[in-house]
């Protein structure tokens, strides 16, 4: 029983129970009429109608309908044989607690033919005196009967629509995690993976030499001291990275990287964004830093350019260089973290193209965050 309760409640709260405490109005109607067998049917519509209301309420698929069915032959009956109206009321909030639009649609269509037939038939038979007297009930009834099967559906489906949308931006939290963890395995791939094997490496062999070649296991070992000084450098960079990279700092540290290799810098734009997302942005950072350590490392470039364009709907950073270029790098973009680029990118919906034309041209975009304007508004 506890169950069941639970059950009923979960699908429309505790609305039927309320209902249920205006049942004691029919009898008032039925003991008025002049015949037993009429209050005997009287009684047996109003338990079968009570039963299908409740039950209507945790049932499935086609019970559901018929149930309803029932319900609204049993609204009209009492309506014609006693002058009852007010089950339609019942009728018109579990209406609009149907799911499917269509069934909605054609319950609501007969709930209003049934109510409108039914209040006129009363009004040109024996049932007229006991309308009239109850003639500002019946017009609210009417009222309510009209717009509460289509607010009730309404703020159903809003409840609805509300509950996907927390459920997807639960499902975009996880996602965001994932991926920052896929960054976190990759990057820590890539900063510590080799420096480590290498550690290991030169470990090992300035072992095997320490007897056989001592001033050669000491340079060995001179090479593992610069080799972990390097990456306890690159893991703190890494960790800065994770709190997340504004931009303009990231490109005064391009600038400083570019002047110690010797290749000159031309910055065009403003590196401070405006209408671009934190986590686009540190995303634009990231490409940046891999772009520029690709021409200090790749491609013997004396000059190295980047041009910032804060369009309306976009951000664009170009990273250009004059050095020998890569080719058509769009086919091998597993090179030189170009893979990692494109698919960190591709989180944040943007993109990467590469163009090799006396140098090497990344073309990095991002979308902005939509700002309406005060002449728009």
């Amino acid at each position: 029983m506890k169950k069941w309760n639970q059950k009923v409640r979960k699908n429309t709260g505790l609305s039927p129970y309320v209902w249920i405490v205006f049942y004691i109005l029919p009898f008032y109607f039925i003991f008025q009429a002049s015949s037993t067998p009429q209050i005997v049917s009287g009684i047996i519509m109003i338990a079968g109608f009570l039963i299908c209301y409740v039950l209507s309420f945790t049932s499935r698929g086609w019970l559901i309908y018929l149930g309803t069915g029932i319900q609204i032959a049993i609204s009209t009956t009492m309506s014609l044989l006693f002058g009852y109206i007010y089950f339609f009321l019942f009728l018109a909030f579990f209406i609009g607690n149907l799911k499917n639009k269509v069934a909605f649609i054609i319950f609501y269509i007969i709930l209003l033919i049934s109510t409108f037939g039914s209040i006129y038939y009363g009004f040109v038979t024996v049932h007229y005196r006991e309308l009239i007297t109850q003639l500002p009930f019946v017009v609210l009834s009417v009222i309510a009967v009209i717009l509460l099967p289509v607010s009730t559906y309404d703020r159903n489906k809003e409840d609805e629509l509300q509950g996907q949308l927390e459920d997807a931006n639960k499902r975009i939290s996880e996602l965001v995690k994932l991926e920052e963890r896929q960054r976190i395995s990759r990057d820590l791939h890539d900063t510590l993976g080799q420096k480590l094997s290498l550690i290991g490496l030169k470990s090992d062999l300035a072992s095997k030499l320490i007897n056989k070649n001592p001033a050669q296991a000491r340079l060995e070992i001179k090479d593992v001291q610069i080799t972990a000084r390097i990456a306890l450098k690159e893991v703190r960079e890494l960790v800065t990275q994770m709190r997340g990279t504004k931009l303009e700092d990231e490109v005064f540290r391009v600038e400083q990287i570019l002047k110690a290799a010797g290749i000159d810098f031309n910055l065009e734009g403003s590196p401070r964004l405006t209408n671009t997302s934190l986590i686009a942005e540190n995303v634009v950072s990231m490409c940046l830093k891999e772009a520029v350590n690709n021409v200090v490392k790749h491609s013997n470039a004396k000059m190295c350019s980047l041009i910032i364009e804060q369009l309306k709907t976009e951000l664009l950073v170009k990273v250009k260089d004059n050095g020998v270029g890569i080719g058509n790098s769009l086919q091998n973009m597993s090179g030189n973290g170009l893979q990692g680029m494109k698919e960190r990118l591709e989180f944040v919906n943007g993109s990467l193209e590469i163009a090799s034309v006396q140098g090497t041209t990344l073309i990095i975009k991002v979308p902005n965050a939509y700002k309406q304007t005060e002449e728009e508004v």
